[in-house]
């Protein structure tokens, strides 16, 4: 059965922007749980949202936390008290601490150049294996563009052609300056699992603009190439 591109809307931070993303057609959900974030949440507000998505539907998204250098024990509470199903590690975290959260877990990725992503990617080799995108049910790396201090929700554009090299060798979610305008064209250079998009779809810092996030996963689901993973269910 093929599936089309997976989409991720990042830094959701209210039940309203969660249950318009899931009607949408939206993949995956992303909470934000750095506290430098202007889009942070507590456990509670997350059970809160994950709790109304799943009432609303009989097929909910993949919920997914983000958290930067959070301590391994920490991650695995709020992923199990948030009803979240996958933990995004955004920062410095070793290949060790994605291996202790295994299965639940996948890298971002903040590569400078194509070197760079190839290094970091040969780290977490042991961990994250080679997985044919055409068969994964969830990613190995989100790939985002870099900036020296600040960890996502930037705006800033990745670089689609290094981003394209991982592609190739893993299910990669592709986030990085995407818009409804810009997504398509994104996704026929780099060929991802999926694409992530926060900053790209708000009005506000973790306030979600209905139109723009309707625009965006409508967008995304067009690409013609979205479709080339396959798995039995």
């Amino acid at each position: 059965m093929t599936h089309p591109l997976q989409v991720k809307i990042c830094g959701i931070t209210s039940v309203e922007d969660a249950l318009i993303a899931t009607a949408a057609g939206a993949d995956l959900l992303g909470f934000i749980f750095y506290p430098k974030s202007p889009r942070l949440v507590t456990v509670e507000q997350t059970c809160a949202i994950t709790d109304a998505v799943r009432a609303a539907t009989a097929h909910p998204p993949t919920f997914v936390g983000v958290f930067v250098d959070e301590d391994v024990a920490e991650v695995a509470r709020v992923l199990d008290a948030g009803g979240l199903d996958l933990a995004q590690l955004h920062g410095s975290e070793p290949p060790v601490e994605i291996d202790r959260l295994a299965p639940r877990a996948f890298k971002a990725l903040r590569p400078q150049t194509r070197a760079d992503a190839d290094s970091i990617v040969a780290a977490f080799s042991a961990v994250l294996p080679p997985t044919d995108p055409a068969t994964a049910r969830r990613p190995s790396f989100l790939v985002d563009a870099y900036h020296p201090w600040r960890f996502g929700g930037t705006g800033k554009t990745t670089d689609w052609h290094a981003a394209r090299t991982l592609a190739e060798r893993f299910p990669i979610l592709l986030a990085g300056g995407l818009t409804h305008e810009n997504v398509q064209a994104a996704v026929e250079v780099v060929q991802p699992w999926g694409v992530d998009v926060s900053s790209g779809v708000e009005r506000a810092p973790g306030q979600k603009d209905p139109a723009l996030v309707r625009d965006f996963i409508a967008a995304a689901k067009r690409t013609e190439d979205g479709g080339r993973r396959t798995e039995e269910d």
